[in-house]
């Protein structure tokens, strides 16, 4: 049976934004089931339409797209994937975002075909970050001495190879980029990565980034080969 379209709720203050991404949404189909100018708004919106999907503006008036992340994802079942929307790609409140558990972030001149495939590709589990991409962020907050988040993770319960698994997912390894390196089919990976997200307790392989750098497992100016790929888990 083919899988309905994602509900997505729009949150920025900016009514041309809004205008326009629900007209790229509608035009292939994704329902835009409500709109809000500010954090308030978004999170009343989410408890009531219970969407899919979330764009969330991070700068908005009363409350901002961080704490509205913040309250859609406390843990309510059924809580829906959330993607940051910012006009700069290295903002701090962006980092809080993702550690708070954002599935990603969208710059605000994303194409029309971008942003219709960062909905779909997060309402199908996916992070939509790039781990290279994640670990840029992690870097620049990390060399700063940006206070740190809810991700930090003990890593005690990880196996020697899930911890190694880990490490090269935070310097920007794709699951077959891991394989290679490590000899291993990548479907075995792919069970490494899960089994280390759930023993972490974290949301995908946007959080396992930043929980490798706030534990300590990988150091600020490590580096690994990376391309940018959508990965699941």
């Amino acid at each position: 049976m083919t899988e309905p379209p994602p509900r997505v709720v729009l949150a920025d203050d900016q009514t041309l934004v809004r205008t326009g991404f629900r007209m790229i949404l509608r035009s292939d189909g994704i329902e835009v089931v409500a709109e809000a100018t500010d954090g308030s708004e978004a999170v009343d919106a989410v408890r009531r339409t219970r969407p899919d999907v979330v764009l969330m503006d991070v700068r908005m008036p009363e409350m901002d797209g961080l704490e509205a992340t913040r309250r859609i994802l406390s843990g309510v079942p059924g809580e829906p994937r959330v993607i940051i929307l910012t006009t700069f790609d290295l903002d701090r409140y962006v980092y809080a975002a993702l550690s708070a558990g954002a599935s990603g972030f969208l710059l605000k001149d994303v194409t029309p075909e971008q942003l219709i495939s960062a909905v779909r590709t997060v309402r199908s589990g996916d992070a939509l970050l790039a781990p290279a991409v994640t670990r840029r962020l992690v870097e620049r907050f990390t060399r700063q001495g940006t206070e740190s988040t809810t991700i930090h993770r003990d890593l005690a319960s990880l196996t020697s190879r899930e911890r190694e698994v880990l490490g090269l997912v935070a310097r920007g390894l794709s699951n077959a980029e891991v394989a290679g390196r490590l000899h291993l089919a990548e479907t075995t990976v792919k069970t490494h990565v899960s089994r280390v997200l759930g023993k972490l307790h974290l949301r995908d392989r946007v959080q396992a980034v930043i929980a490798a750098y706030e534990s300590g497992l990988v150091s600020v100016g490590e580096r690994g080969s990376a391309r940018p790929t959508a990965e699941h888990p």
